[in-house]
């Protein structure tokens, strides 16, 4: 008589095992997480009430040295850039991106790259024939890499290929998701699959010294499907952001054990590909018009790139009591969070505005240096006012109003400078012991302390500057209001 098959539960974004299925997991808090499989039902020795053998491992101190790890450079310097510097042998690389976002393409751009180098490449699709990937290569006109292809979703006789295949670079496997191990009783995308094949990939890697390269479906939410346990499994994960009707395209890394985090790529795609973008600043701010109320420029800092973006803001009137907030780009939430400060502490209200805010170019921004960038924006369009189109903005806003300092500021300052902007508004700089900012010859530096300053700059006492209307009108057209006290004191400070 067969035995029966034991199943157990496991949570998809932490990898807690439970006995019984439940809507929440107790371990992350995840809603609608937990799966049903298999589970292994060999002891171990342990079980068998055998005692394990064992041996001593070796410990040592912190004093050693160590070289750093070699690096094969795949040929594309923004996607080098963002792995700090090439691949590394032996380690495991999580790509994950929006279905059509351009995974599989520049994949085979590096891949080819690397060939053309010299290198041996292994390319294995589960998703597409070895025709469809030929096809892919002659649009792309990369058909005479010297690159080895295979279709294939059986993970016994993958790992076989690459244990005999010792003097490979680079394997790509597009996608995790399709791989198969006939020893789990589940099907192909399930957690315990994906887990089991991402464990023996990563220990060929790490056994036969080449770099694998693992793509991931990502789900409605943006993350990764699959367990969560797999992005601490590998060594650097990438991100592909973008909107597929947009021509930019943001490779971000968000996790990588051989360099730096939060490191962008920029791409953008044509009819040949993925073309790199060496100076993003200028792409991102080819189209903007600098005398439009509503517009300003941050300068911002993605991991250790400088780069200038539009941020642009709309309003548009709503008498009904119930205003929308419509964000692309930038949280939502500290959106609201600015909207407030900006009622509370400079009396400028948006109770009666649908507010509209967009970062020009497709870019993400998650650091609170925008914060100053957004409430420009903000109040230029609330006062119909439009900024100085030679100035940029950075700085982070607290709760009572105050302009905080951020990282790097001179960075920032040295990346407006070379695209021709004149001036900078920026945190003031406090005299406890802070070094003098080196701002390079000709930047006008314009330091605020509060956030009321910022609103003082386009609103006079009693009427809105630059706006040629009544305060009564302006305020109808646009849901602003006359500046309160609370104004009129800064602009006479």
């Amino acid at each position: 008589m067969a035995a029966r098959p034991v199943f157990r539960f496991v949570c998809g974004q932490c990898g807690a095992v439970t006995g019984k299925w439940a809507g929440r997991c107790e371990s992350c808090g995840e809603w609608n997480s937990i799966s049903e499989e298999p589970a292994e039902q060999a002891p171990g020795i342990a079980a068998k009430g055998v005692k394990s053998a064992h041996r001593k491992i070796a410990f040592t101190d912190l004093a050693g040295e160590a070289a750093p790890p070699p690096r094969a450079p795949t040929g594309i310097a923004e996607l080098d850039r963002v792995l700090g510097g090439g691949l590394v042998p032996g380690s495991a690389i999580l790509l994950g991106g929006d279905p059509g976002i351009g995974k599989s393409t520049i994949l085979l751009q590096a891949a080819a790259s690397l060939a053309n180098l010299g290198k041996r490449v292994l390319y294995i699709s589960g998703e597409e024939a070895v025709e469809q990937v030929r096809m892919r290569a002659r649009r792309l006109g990369l058909s005479g890499a010297k690159m080895e292809l295979a279709a294939a979703i059986n993970l016994r006789d993958i790992i076989g290929s690459l244990e005999a295949a010792g003097d490979a670079t680079l394997v790509v496997i597009d996608s995790i998701q399709t791989m198969w191990l006939d020893e789990i009783d589940s099907a192909p995308g399930t957690v315990s699959q994906v887990r089991a094949c991402s464990f023996e990939l990563i220990r060929a890697a790490k056994t036969r010294g080449f770099a694998v390269v693992l793509v991931g479906h990502v789900t409605k939410d943006g993350a990764i499907a699959g367990p969560r346990v797999l992005e601490h499994m590998v060594d650097a994960v990438l991100y592909f952001e973008g909107d597929r009707g947009h021509q930019f395209r943001i490779l971000r890394g968000v996790k990588n054990r051989f360099g730096a985090t939060d490191e962008i790529g920029v791409f953008e795609m044509g009819e040949m590909g993925l073309t790199e973008v060496p100076n993003p600043s200028a792409l991102f701010l080819a189209e903007r018009r600098g005398n439009i109320a509503g517009s300003a420029v941050f300068a911002g800092l993605e991991g250790s790139r400088p780069v200038l973006v539009e941020i642009q803001c709309l309003l548009a009137p709503n008498p009904s009591g119930s205003p929308r907030r419509s964000v692309i780009g930038w949280d939502s939430g500290r959106l609201s969070m600015l909207l407030a400060v900006l009622e509370t502490r400079c009396g400028v209200r948006f109770n009666a505005t649908d507010v509209y805010l967009n970062v020009a170019g497709g870019l993400r921004i998650s650091e609170p240096a925008a914060d100053l960038a957004v409430a420009a924006a903000l109040v230029s369009a609330a006062y119909d006012t439009p900024t100085d189109p030679g100035m940029v903005f950075f700085g982070e806003v607290g709760l009572s109003g105050e302009i905080r300092q951020v990282a790097q500021a001179e960075a920032r300052l040295k990346e407006a400078e070379k695209l021709g902007f004149d001036s900078a508004c920026l945190p003031r700089r406090v005299a406890r012991g802070n070094r003098p900012l080196a701002a390079p010859a000709g930047l006008i530096l314009r330091e605020i302390g509060h956030l009321s300053d910022l609103v003082a700059r386009f609103a006079a006492p009693g009427a809105p500057a630059g706006s040629g209307k009544p305060a009564t009108q302006a305020s109808s057209a646009r849901g602003a209001v006359t500046p309160t006290s609370s104004q009129a004191g800064a602009a006479a400070r």
